[in-house]
């Protein structure tokens, strides 16, 4: 299939984690009412961002995948034909957990998950409090439409996490993602970070040929904005699509999947990379742990 279109939703939260489930799914429903094929959830979609605190009682929040969420999308993604991204905190076992997105076909079969590999620890992200780092390595999921990578949130900052994901055959590269600015900020500051967050993920487009697709949410929490500005780079790198900083938007995109062997064609990143020059880098590394 050439051409694919991608639904992002980008929202607020509340603390009840039914409501947010219910709201995702009327947003799957509408994005599949535009022509989506593909939609993509935020990250941690289904509550508020908790990991803003270290609370024991958070722990709660979390459930098996698959799982009540991972059961509920999978009906509403057989019924309107649609593969679902979402971003949910996984209980693996007995006290151990992990930041995991699972990935639904448009049957409403249940293809596998991801595990969140980099975790931050920052004030107002206390990650590593509820996280296990993941132990799946990067994914790629053949879904009806595409063969999509999923990488999340902190993993965006990390150009080997989508060269690895790249190669591994993924057409499109999504980011679900929670990330924001404290409310003490200046707007320079702002503006600075979320440039940042946004050149990061299109030089992955870039320098890989792939469409990027990162789904943010918004709406303040606990002292911080979250920035929303959700957006879609072409395998350029250039925008096809942004999202506002304040507002919920279901949007769909149309991404022309032919565009890659164009660019890769004409800029051979790809095709001129040499592995084995990464070698002693890679050595130096596992020799340092």
């Amino acid at each position: 299939m050439s051409k694919v279109k991608i639904g992002t939703v980008q929202m607020s939260c509340v603390a009840d984690k039914a409501t947010n489930l219910a709201k995702a799914i009327e947003q799957i429903k509408e994005a599949a009412k535009k022509g989506a094929q593909i939609v993509c959830l935020q990250e941690l979609f289904t509550s508020l961002y908790f990991c803003d605190e270290e609370n024991y009682d958070n722990f709660a929040l979390a459930e098996a995948i698959p799982g009540p969420a991972t059961d509920a999308i999978s009906k509403v993604a057989a019924t309107h034909k649609v593969v679902v991204i979402a971003s949910l905190f996984e209980k693996r076992a007995q006290g151990l957990y992990h930041n995991t997105t699972a990935v639904i076909d448009a049957d409403g079969t249940y293809l596998g998950k991801y595990r969140k590999m980099h975790i931050p620890d920052d004030p107002g992200f206390y990650e590593k409090f509820y996280f296990t780092p993941g132990d799946l390595g990067y994914k790629v999921f053949k879904t009806k439409f595409a063969t999509i990578g999923i990488l999340i949130c902190w993993d965006q900052w990390y150009p080997e996490a989508a060269r690895i994901t790249a190669l591994m055959g993924a057409e499109l590269l999504f980011y679900p993602t929670a990330i924001g600015w404290a409310l003490t900020q200046d707007e320079q500051t702002n503006e600075e970070q979320y440039n940042a967050w946004q050149t990061i993920q299109r030089s992955h487009a870039v320098a890989n040929g792939i469409p990027v697709i990162a789904v943010n949410r918004v709406g303040i929490e606990a002292g911080v904005r979250f920035w929303g500005g959700s957006f879609i780079a072409n395998p350029f790198g250039s925008l096809i699509y942004k999202a506002s900083h304040e507002e919920e938007e279901t949007v769909v995109t149309e991404i022309d999947l032919n565009q890659s062997d164009y660019y890769r064609s004409h800029w051979p990143f790809l095709r001129d990379r040499r592995i084995d020059s990464y070698k002693p880098m890679t050595k130096r590394f596992i020799d340092a742990d």
